[in-house]
């Protein structure tokens, strides 16, 4: 490429077709679903370098810590992290960071990617890029249409038009169709002019902005007033909370792409996946003789086509075929690989039945670290915590409370009333409530604890805050 592309990374969503391990708090992106990093990082790492500028990802405030987490972990600094204040699906998002890059790089193409999709073909995908920015440097808006290798009536299909101008592979958009029957899904395949629609798109902010200010410009205006009244959190930009919670809840392709007579499509087979579904994992994770994708304490005994995934427990199969298990320490799912697209309304029963299981995972994880519970009943509560070092928890307090702390491994310094001290592994304390303490990790390495907390109260709302290095009220 021969001049820089600059990508915009949406992480917004629940994934909650791949639950138990996507849950609203720790979704689908920020899980290492496919190899050892999160589906954020491997989208982040396929974008950087190689003609491309740092990344801008628009996030759920929830993930932010994470999120920079992630992007530390892989030494990626990125352009800004931008915080929607409220769900409102990818055109207000797209339009916000279109508006920031116009500030920041006049001029700019924006090369706009989901968080968790799966790229097998990383040269074709950057061939692909190439080729699309030379059509956006002609005013269109580019999107990425895949291949289709079978009749799926999951995605919507996009339809080839004629060429664009004289870049050879790149085509107007004739019509967006929505997501077809199995009959017309296999007319589309053997028509050979569909393909599916990715949901990546390349153009200059300026000419998605103008196209935004013509077709929606209630939502322009939303947007400007969100990012007007932006504020600084720590590495984050947060984006205005009334004025975009305001701006419709429209997706990009409605608001835009099906829209616009300026849309073009380059259609790759680049090996992608939204991996939307269990099933979706299963057919692109390598498979032993008998079909099976296995991970995790796996035990098998005449099974075939499966997948079966232990996060903890084992998993022992005899004699089942087509299946999905997925066992964390709290949930085990089973469902025929054919339904898999319906753990979303089995989600929605949980949420619907007042239960946890859908939006937090036993292990939370905060800027500082992680903790997990181990065990809780009336009027105590047990976690394993770990902190990263150098890392602290913030100055606090509980009312209804108090905290044994023994250190397992590492070293911990502990602030407790006016005195602060260390403690070093199978050492312990006392936290009465009603006293400000706080916990840090002064050492190398993670500090590993167990805390026992006992008191008429227990829930994580009981914590007043006195000082807190990441800018938070509430954990």
């Amino acid at each position: 490429m021969n001049h820089r592309i600059h990508p915009v990374i949406l992480s917004g969503g629940a994934g909650t077709r791949l639950w138990p391990m996507s849950r609203t708090v720790r979704p689908k992106q920020l899980l290492p679903l496919v190899s050892a990093n999160s589906m954020l990082q491997d989208t982040v790492a396929r974008v950087t370098g190689n003609g491309f500028a740092p990344s801008t990802i628009v996030c759920n405030q929830e993930h932010r810590f994470t999120i920079a987490e992630q992007l530390r972990s892989l030494g990626v600094v990125p352009e800004a992290i931008v915080l929607e204040p409220a769900a409102r699906n990818t055109a207000p998002a797209i339009t916000a960071a279109a508006l920031l890059l116009e500030q920041s790089h006049p001029g700019g193409t924006m090369l706009v990617l989901p968080s968790d999709h799966v790229i097998e073909d990383v040269h074709r995908f950057h061939d692909a890029v190439a080729l699309a920015a030379e059509a956006a440097a002609l005013g269109a808006l580019v999107t990425f249409g895949i291949k289709p290798t079978r009749p799926e009536t999951g995605y919507g299909y996009i339809e080839a038009g004629g060429a664009l101008d004289d870049l050879t592979g790149c085509f107007r958009i004739q019509r967006f169709v929505e997501k077809p029957d199995p009959a017309a899904a296999a007319a589309y395949v053997d028509q050979g002019r569909y393909a599916w629609n990715s949901g990546m798109f390349v153009f200059r902010a300026s000419d998605f902005l103008a196209e935004v200010d013509r077709l929606e410009p209630e939502m322009l205006a939303r947007c400007r007033e969100a990012l007007a009244g932006a504020s600084r959190d720590l590495d984050f930009l947060r984006l205005a909370k009334e004025p975009f919670a305001a701006a419709p809840a429209i997706s990009v392709d409605y608001a835009v792409m099906e829209r616009t007579a300026n849309g073009a499509m380059i259609p790759v087979d680049m090996g992608w996946s939204d991996v939307g579904s269990w099933s979706a994992l299963w057919e692109i994770s390598p498979k032993d003789d008998q079909g099976n994708v296995a991970s995790g304490d796996v035990l098998t005994l005449d099974v075939a086509d499966s997948y079966l995934r232990a996060e903890g427990n084992l998993i022992a199969a005899v004699g089942v075929r087509d299946i999905v298990v997925v066992a964390t320490d709290d949930v085990v799912l089973v469902v025929p690989k054919d339904r898999a697209q319906d753990v979303r309304a089995l989600v929605a029963e949980l949420e619907k039945a007042g239960r946890t299981e859908h939006f937090i995972h036993t292990r939370v994880f905060r800027p500082w670290g992680w903790y997990q519970s181990i065990d809780a009943g009336p009027r105590f509560q047990v976690k394993q915590i770990m902190v990263h070092p150098g890392r602290r928890l913030s100055l606090q307090m509980h009312y209804h409370r108090a905290e044994h702390w023994v250190v397992v491994s590492g070293t911990a310094k502990v602030t407790r009333g006016d005195e602060a001290f260390y403690l070093t592994e199978d050492e312990s304390t006392y936290i009465p409530h009603n006293v400000r303490h706080s916990l840090e990790n002064p050492g190398r390495v993670p500090l590993h604890m167990i805390e026992v907390q006992s008191g008429g109260y227990l829930g994580e709302d009981d914590i007043v805050r006195f000082d807190d290095d990441y800018g938070r009220t509430g954990d």
